[in-house]
């Protein structure tokens, strides 16, 4: 039996850098399969909590490597971190596959999980990328790298263009204006760029179902290409919104143009790390209350 090296398995899941992923179906990804069996009966063990079931997928020798944001970790701590989630359910969104070498199939997916008691349930996206190995015909687990749970859903693509290159900023901002005194609204003001992973991170979560409602109904939102830090920061000097502190950067604006928040301290230059509370909590303090 070959057995592929661990150093190799660990420089062969580098490319779990999630800004570089292309999202792909799992048939298309796996050859015509509709299904990895190994990864099935991986995903089923941790939502039966069956620690026993999920540890006998993982290799012993070699011993399976797990590499996490902090390092390195032992198999042991890895099944301890998946069933202690105690997931009520666990999506798989397969984001790359490659079978290039026999016996060897390499997965990136990002997972959806939700846990939590009935009353007070969250849902956590966590990406990561698998090295399965064949192993006296059984598949095992040689090497895993995955991210620190998110409550955002973090982007498997920087493709979508949210920022605008070549438009009149000013422009869009007056025209916002005009249409939030006709609504009754206020004017969310995001720079950005497109480069920037937590811009796109910011935008997927202002398109949930139970913040984009409170985005339609109550502010009229301008993206502002802020290049790399050498476009509109007239704009961002005006709105008193420094680069310096990083992007997605947000303001908000009455109907009037008055500057009401202007985001001084980094707020949401992370937005991989806010919750959808944080986010709706900023909403609905700076919208116009009354109607």
């Amino acid at each position: 039996m070959r057995v592929y090296p661990i150093r190799t398995a660990i420089c062969a899941l580098a490319w779990l850098v999630v800004a570089n992923t292309v999202p792909v179906s799992f048939s298309q990804a796996a050859g015509g399969d509709t299904v990895f069996r190994p990864l099935e009966q991986w995903k089923s063990a941790i939502l039966k909590g069956d620690a026993a079931a999920v540890r006998g997928l993982y290799s012993n020798d070699p011993a399976a490597q797990v590499v996490v944001p902090s390092g390195k970790i032992s198999a042991d701590d890895d099944v301890s971190f998946w069933t202690g989630l105690k997931a009520s359910r666990l999506g798989l969104n397969i984001l790359q596959t490659d079978r290039s070498k026999p016996g060897v199939e390499q997965i990136v997916f990002q997972a959806e999980i939700h846990a939590g008691a009935p009353s007070a349930k969250q849902t956590m996206y966590i990406t990561e990328g698998q090295l399965w190995q064949q192993q006296g015909g059984e598949w095992r687990l040689v090497a895993s790298k995955r991210t620190d749970p998110a409550r955002l859903q973090q982007p498997a693509s920087l493709d979508k263009e949210i920022y605008e290159s070549g438009v009149d900023a000013r422009a869009k901002i007056k025209q916002a204006l005009e249409l939030a005194a006709k609504g009754h609204q206020r004017v969310l003001v995001v720079f950005g760029a497109n480069w920037c992973y937590d811009c796109h991170v910011l935008d997927m979560a202002f398109h949930r179902p139970d913040l984009a409602p409170i985005l339609q109904r109550d502010y009229q939102v301008v993206h502002v290409d802020v290049g790399r830090g050498d476009k509109n920061q007239d704009l961002m000097e005006q709105y008193q919104v420094p680069m310096k502190r990083g992007i997605p950067a947000l303001a908000v604006l009455d109907a009037q143009g008055k500057l009401l928040f202007s985001q001084k301290t980094g707020e949401f230059e992370n937005a991989r790390s806010l919750a959808p509370e944080d986010l709706l909590q900023f909403l609905n303090k700076w919208r116009q209350q009354e109607r």
